[in-house]
């Protein structure tokens, strides 16, 4: 969860001739399957798409990421840079100490993700449907552990098996010392 402060501003009413402030507001933040899936089933379009997001869009995002009750729509329009670059770090965070060792030359899955497919692999993984709060990215991350760990093991080429048989042959050749 991103927690956000968003500052009060000074405004000045031309028609009453009078100043007014508006409060401080904290905001509790959480990208999750919850806050895209809302969001699509609004905008009716990939949140995890290639295409650029609106203003608009974003600004809808994050009203949907928001967990604390009753933000009335003008703060999110308060939102500084330091605050969207503090969404940003947020949303793009790995939230989780597990990494990947990239294979090269895997080939990329041009997939269109949705929050459906999302719902797809989480059941069909049999992973909890609690974890649609959970960061999106740390989701993403215990998906593709089941996929591995739950993948065939890879077989080993022809050749480095033979290197490998080799090498073993040589070693309790050196071991017995014999010639074979």
């Amino acid at each position: 969860m991103l927690t956000i402060t968003v500052p009060g501003v000074e405004l000045f009413n031309d028609e009453t001739k009078k100043f007014s402030t508006t409060e401080t507001t904290v905001l509790e933040l959480e990208h999750s399957l919850v806050s895209l899936s809302k969001w699509e089933s609004k905008w009716q379009i990939p949140f995890l798409g290639k295409e650029a997001k609106t203003n608009e869009q974003i600004i809808d995002y994050i009203k949907l990421m928001c967990l604390s009750p009753g933000v009335p729509d003008e703060t999110f329009k308060r939102l500084s840079g330091p605050n969207y670059e503090d969404i940003n770090k947020y949303i793009n965070a790995t939230q989780t100490a597990t990494w990947f060792r990239e294979e090269p030359n895997q080939p990329v899955n041009r997939e269109i993700i949705t929050a459906e497919i999302i719902y797809y692999w989480m059941i069909s993984l049999q992973i909890p449907l609690e974890c649609e709060e959970w960061h999106l990215n740390r989701l993403f991350t215990l998906v593709r552990v089941l996929n591995q760990k739950n993948a065939p093991k890879k077989k080993q080429n022809t050749q480095s098996a033979a290197e490998q048989r080799r090498a073993l042959n040589e070693a309790r050749l050196k071991q017995y010392s014999t010639t074979g």
